[in-house]
């Protein structure tokens, strides 16, 4: 009667445990780039935008100019402009960005979806949403438009 032995099976054990282990930490940080890259693009777009809003030649031009700004920024990081919910807001007067002493704050959102997914899941995938706000003064000493 032969014995049987261990020998040889360590190699199984240390592959599936290799495996077991590395594949949800690999999901982890491929997820973690994601959010990363989204929360990126937002802060360029944001800042982008709200530059654009202040040096645009006229208020009736300054939205169309922010957002195109925004869509610009938001491509570099593949990330469809529709995707993303840009809103310019301004104090003192709301309605009078460019005056001498307004302060132009753009707000840009976006839902970084998960990469990777199923759609068995169901149709809302899990996603995290970034936003990035930045705020330029319309310079007290500057002419009015």
């Amino acid at each position: 009667m032969r014995r049987r032995t261990d020998q040889g099976s360590a190699l199984v054990e240390v592959t599936w445990l290799s495996l077991l282990l590395l594949v949800p930490l690999v999901y982890v940080m491929v997820s973690v780039f994601a959010v990363q890259s989204g929360s990126f693009a937002v802060s360029g777009a944001a800042r982008a935008a709200a530059r654009a809003y202040s040096l645009a030649p006229d208020e009736a031009s300054a939205p169309a100019r922010a957002r195109a700004a925004a869509a610009v920024s938001l491509a570099d990081h593949d990330i469809r402009a529709g995707d993303a919910v840009v809103t310019v807001t301004c104090r003192p007067d709301p309605a009078n960005c460019l005056a001498p002493g307004s302060l132009i704050t753009a707000v840009v959102r976006h839902q970084v979806v998960l990469p990777l997914v199923p759609s068995a899941l169901g149709r809302q995938a899990p996603s995290f949403r970034v936003e990035a706000r930045s705020t330029v003064s319309y310079g007290t000493f500057r002419e009015d438009r």
